[in-house]
């Protein structure tokens, strides 16, 4: 009696699991996903630094492959709609972090004299309320965390504006002192 062949498999194309996948088939997308995930991954590590944005970016690219594997033509090959969409995702990310930018003036800017105060604006009811409930959060942490030295020190600097220098002079303490205090300070009041 002769042994059974043994019965080869070939692995389904991506032509099978793009047709499969943009009817919905899950299944499908999951081969493909595993397929082209490390490919993927490193493309947007090459151009992203930080990460947790590479593997959101990478995430949020496989949402936009399985959103629009029904319009994949097959003009190019399969791996390049995914880089090409991997490309436009990138670039939509930079686009949402772009910081606000402020030209400069061709002149310059008018001459601000140290002693006369700045002009400013009065602060909303709702600016004011809020700073006063951030101020009344920030006393009941500090009656729990600090000790009497470190509040004295945290609210000279923090709230009432003091430079070390005056602080230092005021509580007989060197500078060192004080910004280690206040270090220790803020680490307490930080802490969950």
């Amino acid at each position: 009696m002769a042994a059974p062949e043994a019965i080869e498999t070939a692995p389904i194309t991506d032509e099978i699991l793009i047709e499969r996948g943009g009817r919905g088939d899950h299944d499908a997308f999951e081969i493909l996903y595993q397929r082209y995930f490390p490919r993927v991954y490193r493309f947007v590590s090459r151009r992203i630094d930080n990460r947790s944005d590479v593997e959101e970016t990478v995430q949020e690219v496989f949402i936009n492959v399985f959103s629009s594997m029904s319009s994949f033509r097959g003009d190019a090959p399969f791996v390049a709609w995914v880089l090409g969409l991997t490309r436009r995702t990138i670039a939509a990310r930079f686009k949402k972090k772009r910081h606000v930018t402020v030209p400069l003036e061709a002149e310059d800017p008018p001459q601000i004299h140290p002693l006369i105060p700045a002009q400013h604006r009065e602060p909303t009811p709702l600016e004011n309320y809020e700073c006063s409930e951030r101020i009344a959060r920030l006393e009941k942490a500090a009656a729990h965390r600090l000790n009497a030295d470190q509040w004295q020190l945290f609210r000279l600097f923090h709230l009432q504006h003091h430079s070390i220098h005056e602080i230092a002079t005021a509580t007989d303490k060197t500078e060192d002192a004080v910004k280690s205090n206040l270090y220790r300070a803020r680490k307490l009041l930080l802490a969950p």
